[in-house]
C-alpha cells in the first residue's frame, strides 16, 4: 500500500470515528431565564475563589515571584477542579 492510500484510509476512519460519536448535550444553569454553560458558572466561582486566594496570602505576607503567571493558573486549577468535582 502506497502512502498516499495509507493517508486516506486513516483518514476515512478518523473520519468514519467522528460521525460515530454521539453528542450530549451540554450541561447548563437557568439564571434569570437565560441559560448559561457550566464551565462558566465554574469559571465565576473559580474567580471569587482566586480573590480569597489572593486575601489569604497577603495575609499570611506570602511574596509571590511572578504573580501574573500565579492568579491565572490558580483561576484554571480552580475552573477545573471544580468541573471535575460537579460534572465528571
Amino acid at each position: 500500500m502506497t502512502a498516499k492510500k495509507r493517508r486516506r484510509s486513516i483518514f476515512g476512519l478518523v473520519l468514519a470515528a467522528m460521525f460515530c460519536v454521539s453528542c450530549s448535550r451540554a450541561p447548563s444553569f437557568d439564571i434569570l431565564g437565560s441559560f448559561f454553560p457550566a464551565w462558566l458558572v465554574c469559571l465565576v466561582f473559580s474567580l471569587l475563589l482566586t480573590v480569597a486566594a489572593h486575601w489569604l496570602l497577603m495575609r499570611a505576607r506570602v511574596a509571590l515571584a511572578i504573580p501574573v503567571l500565579t492568579y491565572p493558573s490558580l483561576t484554571a486549577l480552580f475552573t477545573f477542579a471544580l468541573w471535575l468535582a460537579f460534572f465528571r
